[in-house]
């Protein structure tokens, strides 16, 4: 499982992942990964973009450390690094927490029976 470190390092890799994750493009990359490797002509195709192009997002996602590459001859295959998206996640989970929190209280307090107020 990738781990990142706490502090500034750990922040500065979610800066990355998230930086990379923001373009469609690369997310589209990230989606077909999912799928298995692919070799950079393979993911250029859908995008009808220079393979230049194509090579420049695929740093970004490994720079990320998103996905990996492997260069057999004259084809570089990516593939998605495994649990590469936990910590994202993981901090995702941590930010929604609290609000979810908040909002079983407020369920707990609207499914509790009110009071009747009596009248004189």
């Amino acid at each position: 499982m990738t781990k990142y470190p706490e502090g500034a390092e750990g922040e500065a890799q979610l800066d990355r992942m998230f930086r990379a994750l923001g373009d469609s493009t690369r997310r589209a990359m990230v989606a077909r990964l999912v799928h298995g490797p692919a070799s950079v002509s393979q993911l250029a195709e859908p995008f009808g973009m220079a393979l230049p192009t194509v090579v420049q997002h695929l740093r970004v996602l490994e720079a990320a450390q998103l996905v990996s590459s492997e260069k057999v001859g004259r084809v570089r295959t990516y593939q998605l690094v495994p649990d590469a998206l936990v910590p994202a996640n993981a901090w995702i989970v941590a930010q929604r927490r609290p609000q979810e929190s908040r909002l079983d209280r407020l369920g707990d307090f609207l499914t509790q029976p009110q009071p009747t107020e009596k009248k004189d």
